[in-house]
């Protein structure tokens, strides 16, 4: 049983990363919303074309591997060419940030009992 990604000819994936083992940026991790802010450009290499045609909707990087059959480390680091370049936005879900955002728990204790009292 073949992984893909995983299983595949090394010598591709460092040719595909032109020989980098890390992204230039932290900015991406498996939740990262990526969205394209260009079309691909001719001589474009064609996995930044894929991805470039994948995000023209907000795309998680995990289905941007799993599309593209590659590690997400491999993902990363051609997701940190293009936005190096301009050519993506990379955005995080929201969270709550702080109690302050989180709603009240006396409320969330009635919602509770009326949903308990159904």
């Amino acid at each position: 049983m073949t992984r893909p990604g995983r299983d595949d000819d090394p010598d591709r994936l460092y040719t595909v990363t032109r020989g980098r083992s890390r992204a230039s940026s932290d900015a991406f991790d498996l939740v990262t919303l990526v969205v394209s802010e260009s079309d691909a450009t001719p001589g474009m290499q064609s996995e930044h074309t894929r991805i470039l045609r994948l995000c023209q909707y907000p795309t998680a990087v995990v289905e941007v591997s799993a599309e593209l059959k590659l590690p997400v480390t491999v993902v990363r680091i051609l997701l940190s060419d293009l936005l190096d370049s301009g050519l993506i936005t990379a955005r995080h879900p929201q969270t709550a940030g702080s109690a302050a955002h989180l709603p009240d728990s006396n409320l969330l204790e009635q919602v509770l009992v009326g949903l308990r009292n159904l």
